[in-house]
């Protein structure tokens, strides 16, 4: 097996529009939770989001090539653009066959549906968008990516809800390890601050409908009600190992297990006795060939729904076994919300920044579980904690049962 290392990143997200801006603000525990300003919620049950503040892609890319692109690919291809900037990689003297990328959205571009449902009752079919389509669809992030940086390696979209960017990162690992790319831009992206967006999780009563944006998304808490909607991307690069070290590329962290599993158990909730996160868990550090006992920690999916963090506290007991109260266990979501097919790029990337760093910042607001017996994981309350982290897992959930776990390492040598 070829040795998969990260040698960039880039990150659009509602507490800052760059990796540095949002390490930032995950380190001074910033919360990107506020009142919605993307439309009128005022008839809404849910009125406070994790919006992307401050974007405009004509700060990054050409106008004319932003005209072409929905929001969603916007975040990605600029967040692409940071992550492969750092890296350092000159596409024109590489293999463009050779470098591929993996990005997905979960449910694309809702704008594009919410205008031109708006056009076809008002005006008729024959005033629909002519690049409605193309510019709607989910694998556009990916399309775009590849087309305006010139990669013609494999091109994929996996769309699993909200497990989206993990999976991509995953099967982006996969790809090179098998030696069918040497490069992989990888991560997810969202955009769904709309009204349907909001509107319909809110039919789903999984979004938290209270107005105090610092007791809205708070994982693992005994007031938990419901996750709030976020949007952003998290884009990486990632790369075979003598790859980056033949060209001097500065090597952040080594990619080195990845585990997937399907509950086969409900459309929306995970399975009670978290078997199947569970052994996404032990699939992902069986694939790395580390013990339990060398997690030093564990970005949660952490929704702050009921479900979704009570069974995810029962896969990690199932997975780690008597290591359970070794492992430090916190989820981002607790200061930018639920960024859906974006959260798995986002909370890669959070694995990474805790490595660099040597620091795990905390469960923002929680203060109190709900049963100490059951919540008896190394919950980080209070503050973040600095100390030597070599071993990071990112664990994603997501509706239709996906459940998907990876390992990123401190490289060594």
């Amino acid at each position: 097996m070829r040795r998969v290392v990260v040698t960039g990143m880039g990150a659009i997200t509602p507490i800052g529009l760059n990796v540095d801006e949002f390490w930032n603000g995950v380190r001074n525990s910033q919360i990107g939770i506020a009142p919605i300003t993307k439309f009128d919620a005022s008839d809404y049950k849910v009125k406070i989001a994790a919006e992307v503040k401050g974007f405009d892609a004509k700060d990054f890319i050409e106008s004319k090539t932003v005209r072409r692109m929905e929001l969603f690919s916007q975040y990605a291809v600029v967040a692409a653009k940071e992550a492969l900037k750092q890296s350092g990689l000159d596409v024109e003297k590489e293999d463009p066959y050779r470098i591929g990328v993996a990005v997905g959205s979960g449910v694309g571009s809702l704008q594009a549906i919410e205008r031109n449902e708006k056009r076809l009752i008002e005006k008729g079919p024959r005033r629909l968008e002519p690049l409605m389509v193309p510019m709607m669809i989910s694998n556009m992030a990916c399309g775009n990516i590849s087309i305006y940086f010139g990669l013609k390696g494999k091109s994929i979209n996996v769309v699993t809800a909200c497990v989206t960017g993990t999976h991509n990162i995953g099967e982006a690992y996969r790809t090179i390890q098998y030696g069918d790319a040497d490069v992989m831009v990888a991560g997810g992206t969202e955009a769904c601050v709309t009204p349907i967006g909001i509107g319909g999780f809110a039919a789903l009563t999984t979004l938290n409908i209270t107005e105090n944006v610092t007791r809205a998304s708070i994982p693992f808490d005994k007031d938990r009600a419901g996750f709030v909607l976020g949007e952003g991307a998290g884009i990486v690069v990632l790369e075979e190992l003598e790859h980056a070290k033949a060209r001097g590329a500065k090597i952040l962290a080594e990619v080195i297990g990845y585990g997937s599993t399907s509950d086969a158990y409900h459309i929306t909730s995970p399975a009670e006795d978290g078997m199947g996160a569970a052994n996404a868990m032990k699939f992902a550090m069986k694939d790395a060939g580390i013990k339990p006992s060398q997690v030093d920690y564990i970005n949660a999916h952490g929704t702050s729904t009921h479900h979704n963090d009570l069974f995810e506290t029962r896969a990690i007991k199932l997975a780690f076994g008597d290591a359970q109260n070794h492992v430090l266990v916190s989820s981002t979501k607790s200061m930018i919300g639920h960024l859906l097919g974006a959260a798995g790029g986002i909370e890669f990337i959070t694995c990474v920044k805790s490595i660099e760093d040597g620091y795990v910042h905390e469960n923002v607001g929680l203060l109190e579980v709900e049963n100490e017996e059951e919540f008896s994981l190394n919950y980080v309350k209070e503050h973040g904690i600095t100390k030597d982290i070599r071993v990071c897992m990112s664990n994603s959930l997501g509706f239709g049962g996906h459940n998907a776990a990876i390992i990123v390492r401190k490289y060594d040598e």
